[in-house]
């Protein structure tokens, strides 16, 4: 089976539609979406309807909770607490009891899908290789795929037990017939690798394959939405750098 994982597309429509388009035309079977589909983009409302629309397995990430209110907005860094709140008033209450219904783990077949780590699924990041790790403990799949940092990353852990991965670069395809996965296709929405082209992956489940795929989308445009709403400044600057 041909499927599209995606992620963390913090209200970025114009990322959405570019990936979303690749994945029809690649002949993805169905999407799934690991969390974060609102928060510091302009276009939250549009954002839900799509990825509720397109993809049959959807989790919540930490900014969904923080418009859900479940985490506290001071939590976060000032520019994001801004489009948190701003992101609220923007969703409606039909969406919003879409993304409050949201289960933040689901298990599919060999997959386990969480948002930021197997063991806290809504809010570690798991970005190094002793992270990496510690997580292998707290799912008995075959392969967990995770969001949240907005970097594509693998981390295997073989047989004999010596964990390695790291970055992904566009392109990447990787065997995934051996050894035990933790796997990160990156931002749809907010890349943060450097590189500002929206990010998903590609995993055939008859290959056994994961590859990253990268697209480049009109930035100009969710910038001048976002400027438009009155959206922190760095917010809209960073989104044309990947950072």
């Amino acid at each position: 089976m041909r499927i599209a994982v995606i992620s963390d597309v913090h209200g970025n429509l114009e990322a959405l539609e570019v990936v979303l388009r690749d994945v029809e035309a690649w002949g993805a079977e169905e999407v799934w979406c690991l969390g974060d589909t609102v928060g510091y983009g302009p276009d939250p409302e549009a954002c839900v309807h799509q990825v509720r629309s397109a993809a049959r397995l959807i989790i919540p990430g930490n900014h969904d909770y923080a418009v859900l209110g479940r985490i506290s907005v001071d939590d976060f860094n000032p520019e994001a607490r801004k489009a948190i709140l701003w992101t609220r008033e923007q969703l409606s209450q039909e969406s919003l009891a879409f993304l409050g219904g949201l289960p933040e783990r689901r298990i599919e077949g060999d997959f386990t899908l969480v948002h930021g780590s197997p063991r806290h699924p809504i809010w570690e990041y798991v970005l190094s290789l002793s992270a990496a790790v510690e997580n292998f403990a707290y799912f008995d799949t075959k392969y967990c795929l995770i969001g949240h940092s907005h970097i594509p990353l693998f981390f295997q852990m073989p047989d004999d037990g010596h964990c390695w991965g790291g970055a992904i670069d566009a392109g990447t395809k990787l065997p995934l017939s051996e050894g035990r996965w933790i796997l990160n296709p990156g931002s749809v929405g907010q890349p943060r690798d450097s590189d500002p082209r929206a990010s998903y992956a590609r995993l055939d489940t008859d290959q056994l394959s994961w590859e990253l795929v990268r697209l480049p989308y009109p930035v100009e445009k969710t910038q001048a939405k976002m400027r438009e709403a009155g959206l922190p400044e760095r917010l809209i600057a960073r989104i044309a750098f990947g950072w």
